[in-house]
């Protein structure tokens, strides 16, 4: 025992040494450029007095499911909620998770079996890297959001091949070139699963639906800790991929359901959405002012998300702390969860931050670099 923890001493001092160490710590207070609150809804005070009142009306929503889908964890509310998304979505089903990791993991770790190649973006979400190790399938990279590298790859296959991208990538902040994958996965009969994690509310419903491609992808994930302000997630798919998910992904399968308040806040926000449509339109607004700051960016222009590369793990632990200082809160994504030399400020921009905040925040930034 002694032996095993001088290993993980090791391994936490080294991390310590490089300035990586993660610790938990409680939340900071100041100015938010680093959380996914995107349109603001975790923190809108009509949005909590919508929840706070059906909690007020049905105060069962409280109160645990006691287990899971298939025991006595599958309520009326998470039936009604599944429901409503799949007719929001115009999808055949809809299957609902606890978060977006969990509905990853269903999907790549069921689907595809050892006959079967899954081939990932090289910059996809962790939970897929781990989704594919659950897996009996051969997992294969193609180079980021590069359309003909992945053809070369297809190219080459026999058997069934699953596709893996982010419509919008978490720590580039940059669209995948969704349309013409979708093309080269329907050429070569691949089937196609999009995350949409970072694009849904910010871009409509997110842009499997924005350019119809509904009937191109096998499966759409659609989280909620993010624009919606809320957690969980949704698969959107076809009904015999749900009916096979819940007959045979674990993640579901062995996961005690999500408690009712958590299903109705997802309504709930759908619904706040719909009766504000506009509520993306500040958050395109300050992405146009931070651009107007001259930030150098490998990001895409109207992307919330805003990559500021500072190549060395300690000059960026210095410039997260200098923005600390200022009151700006910021992430900062050191290498080896990055490639070395590609360390990153990680920037989110929101619906309510001010032009005064951006104009503060990259003034910062352009100082120190």
């Amino acid at each position: 025992m002694l032996n095993h923890l001088h290993y993980f001493r090791e391994a936490l001092d080294k991390r310590k040494a490089n300035q990586t160490l993660r610790i938990l710590k409680p939340k900071s207070e100041g100015i938010d450029f680093y959380s996914n609150d995107y349109l603001g809804l975790a923190r809108n005070k009509e949005l909590q007095n919508l929840l706070l009142k059906q909690i007020n009306e049905n105060p069962h929503l409280l109160s645990g499911s006691t287990g899971s889908r298939l025991i006595s964890g599958n309520g009326t509310e998470v039936i009604e909620t599944e429901n409503f998304i799949s007719k929001e979505h115009k999808s055949s089903s809809a299957l609902l998770f606890s978060s977006g990791y969990n509905a990853n993991l269903a999907l790549f770790s069921t689907l595809p079996n050892r006959h079967d190649t899954i081939i990932v973006d090289e910059k996809i979400h962790r939970s897929v890297h781990d989704a594919c190790k659950m897996s009996h399938a051969r997992k294969l990279k193609f180079k980021h959001n590069d359309v003909e590298d992945l053809e070369q790859i297809l190219k080459r296959q026999n058997g069934n091949c699953y596709v893996a991208i982010e419509s919008l990538y978490s720590m580039d902040g940059d669209f995948a070139p969704i349309q013409e994958i979708a093309e080269i996965a329907k050429k070569y009969n691949a089937f196609l699963i999009v995350d949409e994690a970072h694009t849904f509310g910010v871009f409509g419903y997110g842009l499997v639906e924005k350019y119809q491609l509904q009937t191109s992808v096998l499966a759409t994930v659609i989280t909620y800790g993010k624009a919606l302000g809320s957690h969980g997630a949704t698969i959107l798919c076809d009904k015999v991929i749900k009916s096979y998910l819940v007959n045979f992904a674990s993640p579901f399968i062995y996961t005690t359901a999500g408690q009712d308040v958590q299903w109705r806040s997802i309504r709930t926000g759908y619904e706040f959405l719909k009766a504000n449509k506009n509520a993306s339109s500040g958050l395109q607004q300050n992405i146009k002012i931070f651009h107007q700051q001259n930030i150098k960016t490998p990001s895409s222009e109207n992307s919330p998300i805003q990559a500021v590369l500072v190549s060395d793990n300690h000059r960026l632990k210095d410039l997260q702390e200098t923005l600390l200082n200022e009151g700006f809160l910021t992430y900062a994504v050191f290498s080896p969860t990055v490639k070395q030399g590609t360390e990153r400020l990680r920037i989110c921009l929101h619906s309510f931050n001010t032009e005064e905040e951006i104009i503060g925040m990259t003034k910062v930034i352009k100082d120190f670099i």
